[in-house]
């Protein structure tokens, strides 16, 4: 079965300066056909650990969680892409969970007649 979309949950961790390179990623999104559903700014707050990312050592961050839905094809090449920009510390793509709906059978009716036929 082919799909077409899937649901991702997009992490970056950037620098402070986050309002350009944020608008950069949201546009490289949607130009590969993604739907962003939300943007959730997570604040800026110290790493985990220092990572070093292009000739930098970064101890701070603003962490954002994008969610969204595009085509699979697009976790590739986003990640190429945002491997280059010099603004980006980490980024890293989760596939949402899907929440499976059950139908509900309703109220079973119990008439009690087999508790009163019981022997002891």
């Amino acid at each position: 079965v082919y799909i077409s979309h899937l649901l991702f949950f997009f992490f970056l961790f950037l620098k402070p300066e986050t309002a350009a390179v944020l608008k950069r990623t949201v546009e490289a999104l949607m130009e590969r056909g993604a739907i962003v559903r939300n943007l959730e700014n997570l604040g800026e707050r110290s790493l985990p650990y220092k990572i070093s990312k292009h000739k930098e050592r970064h101890r701070r961050g603003g962490y954002f969680l994008i969610d969204l839905e595009g085509p699979p094809s697009i976790v590739s090449t986003m990640m190429d892409h945002l491997g280059r920009d010099i603004d980006v510390i980490r980024r890293a793509f989760i596939k949402h969970p899907v929440s499976k709906t059950e139908e509900c059978s309703g109220i079973i009716p119990d008439d009690g007649e087999d508790k009163l036929t019981a022997k002891k």
